[in-house]
């Protein structure tokens, strides 16, 4: 079972991200990761292990930008590493995921087709690269999440933050169950 987080606000949202991971330590994972946008730019940073592994590679290299999202995993497709560490990429948007993608082969087959590259074994890498083919057909964030969710089958919950779109964050569910909190001037 893997643990996401999304943050938008007005603070830095890296170490509200990292304190939020840390509750969710409990749980036991393999692997961590962050995402944050900055100047129209998705930074991330992940590690294999424990959480103290993230938190050392963010002792030099500060994500900035108050969007951000964040992931414990315990893996299910792939190694445990660094390479299938959450968050997924691209260059238009990051995505984190609990649960599994059923029908990833085929997406991912059917995007290689289109020319796309693939840099993990996970199941979860097809969502940003299909939001991202839509992106590229000129689909707003919202359009190019709600085309990716119909062709997804499996159980999840995925958080998207988009570099083009500073102050959006979407969260989708099927299954699992996906909270939304709500502070001053920030949701989490």
């Amino acid at each position: 079972m893997c643990g996401i987080i999304g943050i938008t606000g007005h603070r830095q949202a890296a170490p509200l991200i990292v304190s939020g991971l840390k509750h969710l330590e409990y749980r036991g994972y393999d692997s961590a990761g962050i995402a944050t946008v900055t100047r129209s730019r998705i930074e991330r940073a992940r590690a294999e292990g424990k959480l103290v592994n993230l938190e050392q590679q963010l002792a030099g290299k500060k994500l900035e930008g108050t969007i951000g999202i964040g992931h414990t995993r315990w893996a299910t497709h792939g190694f445990p590493n660094e390479t299938n560490a959450h968050p997924h990429a691209t260059d238009k948007v990051a995505v984190v995921h609990n649960g599994i993608i059923e029908n990833f082969r085929e997406l991912r087959e059917e995007l290689i087709g289109l020319g796309y590259r693939f840099a993990s074994q996970t199941d979860t890498e097809v969502v940003p690269v299909l939001v991202t083919h839509y992106l590229s057909q000129g689909l707003s964030p919202q359009d190019a999440v709600t085309m990716t969710l119909s062709r997804l089958q499996g159980a999840f919950a995925l958080g998207f933050i988009f570099a083009d779109a500073p102050d959006l964050l979407i969260g989708a569910r099927m299954g699992p169950p996906l909270a939304v909190g709500y502070g001053e001037g920030e949701m989490f």
